[in-house]
């Protein structure tokens, strides 16, 4: 049985590229330089925003301490109230459990 792969000698010849066939590259190629640019633009100006709103939280982190709050539990206060309180109260039973087998608690 012969091989149903097509062999570099038995690909069908080229078509000739048309000035209608360039436009119609040309265009679809500048529509996706275009997008992509966009999409660059976009994530950069989201860089901005982000670099912006870290900025700003430094500065209220930098409020509290002032005002004589400790940082560190701050920023573990909040890390918790993102959490599932579920998942909260799991970590904190098991915390609990391995504290009592030390003696810790």
């Amino acid at each position: 049985m012969k091989d149903m792969a097509m062999s570099t000698n038995d690909q069908a010849p080229r078509l000739k590229e048309t000035e209608a066939d360039r436009e119609v590259r040309d265009k679809a190629y500048r529509v996706t330089a275009g997008e992509l640019r966009s999409f660059v633009e976009r994530y950069e100006r989201l860089e901005a925003e982000k670099a912006d709103i870290a900025e700003q939280q430094k500065e209220v982190m930098a409020e509290a301490k002032g005002r004589g709050y400790d940082v560190k539990v701050l920023r573990r206060l909040i890390a918790l109230r993102k959490r599932d309180p579920e998942d909260l109260a799991e970590e904190q039973a098991v915390l609990d459990l391995y504290k009592d087998a030390l003696g810790m608690s």
